[in-house]
């Protein structure tokens, strides 16, 4: 798992590359989250078009980062998400909770 943080008028934008499945890549994601957190940044854009795979311990870190963000007054919105990850989200009946985009600077600019 490959993960590239940067940010972008006042948005993380988290970018990553493998497959986001439980251990090593699961623990990386979730840290690098909660760091980003943590420091009170909870306007997050997450670019998944390069995640070929996501399994229920990745979605989780989804959600839960989600609710976080929310709590802070943010949000976490989903980049190009895969057809494989798009029909998981929507499998698990997650797939309304997230905002999704195609393109990462739509993302960033519906924070306003």
């Amino acid at each position: 798992m490959d993960i590239n943080v940067r940010k972008q008028s006042n948005v993380q934008v988290v970018k990553l590359r493998g497959d986001l499945k439980i251990g090593d890549a699961v623990d990386s994601f979730r840290q690098t989250l909660e760091e980003h957190l943590g420091a009170g940044d909870s306007r997050i854009v997450v670019n998944i078009g390069e995640v070929p795979m996501i399994d229920s311990s990745g979605i989780g870190v989804l959600v839960r980062s989600l609710t976080t963000a929310k709590q802070r007054g943010g949000a976490l919105k989903l980049v190009n998400p895969s057809k494989l990850a798009m029909q998981t989200l929507k499998i698990v009946g997650l797939l309304n909770l997230f905002e999704i985009y195609d393109d990462e600077g739509e993302a960033v600019k519906s924070f306003g």
